[in-house]
């Protein structure tokens, strides 16, 4: 079965960040974005929100356990992370480009929950297909799609460049 997919472009982004804006139900000071993919939306929530405290943190799960299904199992591992002080007693908002098995954005939330900061998720696509925690769901979403989304800033990086680029097609 082929993986259905969709290309957006900075005006469909835009038109979702205008869609994320009005849901909020509270205040936030301050919003950890994942990399990679949560950087570009967490900036352009920063920027319209007024947020200037913003913090990155990256997650990574390892792929080198022997059996394949095992993987959804495996223990974070955090390459970067904000200090429990950047993170205690502030509303947090946590930032990514779509939730697909709701891992990395839950692990980060707990990370931060655990050090004292109050957060909510938020990202640009849900994915209740793929999702690995029942009923869990992000605290905020622009739209829901069971597609693998390409977003304007991954267009010409990815499988089918470097395939093209290995074909002499690039």
């Amino acid at each position: 079965m082929q993986l259905r997919r969709e290309v957006l472009t900075w005006q469909d982004v835009d038109k979702l960040i205008d869609h994320l804006i009005p849901q909020f139900d509270r205040e936030y000071n301050s919003i950890v974005m994942i990399t990679r993919g949560g950087i570009i939306p967490g900036g352009m929530l920063a920027e319209a929100m007024g947020i200037t405290h913003v913090l990155t943190a990256a997650v990574d799960f390892p792929h080198e356990l022997e059996i394949e299904h095992s993987k959804l199992f495996a223990w974070p591992q955090f390459i970067q992370f904000p200090a429990e002080d950047k993170l205690s007693g502030r509303r947090i908002l946590v930032v990514d480009d779509v939730w697909g098995s709701g891992r990395t954005i839950t692990t980060v939330k707990n990370r931060v929950s655990a050090a004292g900061g109050v957060p909510s998720t938020c990202v640009l696509h849900f994915n209740p297909y793929r999702n690995l925690f029942g009923t869990a769901r992000p605290d905020y979403y622009a739209a829901i799609t069971d597609a693998y989304i390409i977003y304007p800033w991954e267009v010409d990086r990815g499988p089918d460049q470097v395939l093209r680029m290995a074909l002499g097609q690039g």
